[in-house]
């Protein structure tokens, strides 16, 4: 029977602190819900909105995707268009420059603590310490810095000669079978072992990168996930109420901003 761990997580952290060091070990973590309580990307949209770039319906209508995504009504390709299609024209430096700041202003209280223990754990063993994630660079790229991940799977912007937003996304995107594949890729080009490794993520579509290392951990799992978990008796986190505190984030940030 599955082990729903509270947000403590302790044991998680002592079998990590017990088991095999160095690089060739693995460590995978998404990133929406797993790391961060929530979506990272209704940042992005609320900011548009609240400086008039965008209307009210923009934000409705990327928020009935990412619900219709949720439950599986959409693909998710259809979700990360539609927003690159509202940004066309858009200069990727400066997009980074504003996924920094609303990282800064309203993501960074919102990475679960316990998460950031577990990673911390991982990064003490010496293991290969990647975000694994289908959100956008803009999005992805800060949490990884905070969290002091070097190594990031994510997706990214199409872009012209200019640095400018054309309105696609690189593919093949980043996401279920297409994530598996580029983790599976990453290990073979970093000598980094599946079976030695370990992959933290909540949702359904990652079950196809779960089913590649030797130590899935489920983390705020959805249904298909959490019923796939209780079968076999994979450990679950359910880090709800452990967000970082104001000392955290500002340990955090003072590493963030050299």
């Amino acid at each position: 029977m599955t082990r729903q761990l509270d947000g403590g997580g302790v044991d998680l952290i002592e079998a990590i602190n017990a088991g095999a060091r160095g690089p060739r070990v693995g460590a995978f973590f998404d990133l929406d819900g797993t790391l961060v309580d929530g979506f990272t990307a209704m940042a992005h949209v609320g900011d548009r909105v609240r400086r008039r770039q965008a209307g009210i319906g923009e934000m409705l209508r990327v928020a009935d995707a990412a619900l219709r995504y949720r439950f599986g009504r959409v693909q998710f390709e259809h979700v990360l268009t539609r927003a690159a299609g509202y940004l066309r024209g858009e200069s990727i430096a400066e997009l980074n420059k504003l996924g920094h700041r609303l990282f800064v202003d309203r993501l960074a209280s919102r990475v679960y603590s316990i998460m950031g223990e577990i990673v911390q754990a991982h990064q003490r063993q010496g293991h290969t310490v990647v975000l694994a994630s289908s959100a956008l660079s803009i999005h992805a790229l800060p949490v990884a810095r905070f969290l002091g991940m070097a190594d990031v799977l994510c997706n990214h912007f199409d872009l012209d000669e200019h640095g400018r937003l054309t309105g696609g996304i690189v593919k093949p995107i980043v996401w279920g079978a297409n994530k598996a594949r580029a983790v599976r890729q990453f290990c073979a080009a970093n000598d980094v072992v599946l079976q030695d490794s370990y992959c933290y993520a909540d949702g359904d579509e990652d079950l196809a990168l779960m089913s590649l290392v030797g130590f899935p951990r489920p983390v705020n799992p959805r249904r298909e996930l959490s019923t796939v978990a209780t079968a076999h008796g994979w450990p679950v986190l359910f880090p709800k109420s452990t967000r970082v505190g104001p000392a955290g984030i500002l340990h955090h940030l003072a590493g963030y901003s050299r």
